[in-house]
């Protein structure tokens, strides 16, 4: 049912990590960088607060799509 459909949601990633480890050890490279504008599921990630304000904490696999 349509009811069951949860919107996506929008986001600017304010930070990335190094990279994945692939099976050799290499580091991957990340596909999102500082400034992208991203969609999410609304269930993605883990919310935390820092300073007073609101972050989420999220892998790049959850990312749903870049918009620029």
């Amino acid at each position: 049912p349509d009811t069951a459909k949860e919107k996506p949601q929008e986001g600017e990633v304010l930070a990335v990590g190094p990279g994945a480890m692939n099976d050799q050890g290499e580091r991957l490279p990340m596909t999102v960088a500082i400034g992208d504008r991203v969609i999410f599921s609304k269930y993605a990630g883990t919310e935390i607060k820092l300073d007073g304000e609101e972050y989420l904490i999220m892998a790049e696999r959850d990312i749903l799509a870049k918009l620029n």
